[in-house]
């Protein structure tokens, strides 16, 4: 099974950060993504800019939308993702449980439904 972990907390400038707390968050985080690739689970792993760079696009009646910033403005906020190839939901579990974020903000286990592989949009298999 294929599923997302999605790392939500508040965003280091938001939070109030320490340059000691950062340092131990890229640590950390470089040693969790390591550990995942190394047990052979991780299939891609990305780290979000700040949301004051993000551009949502919706179209409505035929009409393009592009609006600076977030769909929604929340505390919390999606700063990152780790897609991997687990057995089951209790290995996913496992595996949010040592992410990082989960010490400060949360970390949510979303299974894929569909996936596009090979050229083409396919069921979990």
């Amino acid at each position: 099974m294929r599923y997302s972990l999605l790392v939500i907390n508040q965003e280091a400038e938001d939070a109030n950060i320490s340059d000691e707390m950062m340092e131990w968050g890229r640590a950390a985080f470089d040693a969790y993504g390591k550990s995942l690739d190394a047990a052979g689970v991780l299939i891609s792993a990305d780290i979000l800019q700040p949301v004051s760079a993000s551009t949502t696009v919706t179209v409505r009646d035929s009409a393009l939308r592009v609006q600076d910033g977030p769909f929604a403005d929340t505390k919390e906020r999606l700063n990152g993702t780790f897609v991997i190839e687990v057995p089951d939901l209790d290995a996913a579990i496992a595996w949010a449980e040592q992410c990082p974020a989960a010490q400060y903000g949360a970390v949510e286990i979303r299974p894929s439904a569909i996936i596009f592989r090979d050229g083409a949009w396919r069921g979990q298999e």
